[in-house]
């Protein structure tokens, strides 16, 4: 009887590691931060003026519990091509909502790590959200093709 030896490791399982590390921890970060001020988080969320006030409160509710899901099931390496997948698809929607923001002239902070709605028009960061949001989607997109990575669950539980 012989035992088969455990995959090599090479370096696309660190940068799956630093990927899967750098998202969920953005998204658990994020949405702990919003899952204590709910009312801020809608606000937030209303800022941007892109739905009707119930959706948008709906969404500012939902959105910080969905980040913490997200972001443990990353970091975790547990069902990580479905939580990239999810989590790459909120990378995007943010940037399409940074972007509409950005295009219309409205002067607001991003809402992402807590905070929100109106702020001087010099203290707006459009160009670097966005461009910190993209740097994530391309975190998401790297597990989505190859969710393989050092010291995911994924791994452990199903090779």
């Amino acid at each position: 009887m012989t035992v088969a030896a455990p995959p090599r490791s090479d370096a696309r399982d660190w940068v799956g590691l630093v990927a899967r590390l750098l998202l969920g921890g953005v998204l658990l970060v994020a949405g702990l931060l919003k899952i204590t001020a709910l009312g801020t988080s809608r606000t937030a969320t209303r800022a941007y003026d892109l739905m009707p006030v119930d959706v948008a409160n709906f969404i500012g509710t939902l959105l910080p519990m969905l980040e913490i899901v997200l972001g443990v099931l990353i970091i975790a390496g547990l069902l990580t091509r479905g939580a990239a997948r999810l989590g790459g698809l909120l990378m995007l929607a943010f940037i399409g909502g940074i972007t509409s923001a950005w295009a219309r002239g409205l002067t607001i902070d991003c809402g992402c790590f807590g905070g929100g709605g109106s702020v001087g028009e010099n203290q707006t960061k459009y160009l670097q959200e966005i461009l910190r949001d993209a740097g994530l989607a391309l975190c998401a997109a790297w597990l989505v093709v190859r969710p393989q990575s050092r010291w995911s669950l994924d791994r452990r539980w199903w090779g």
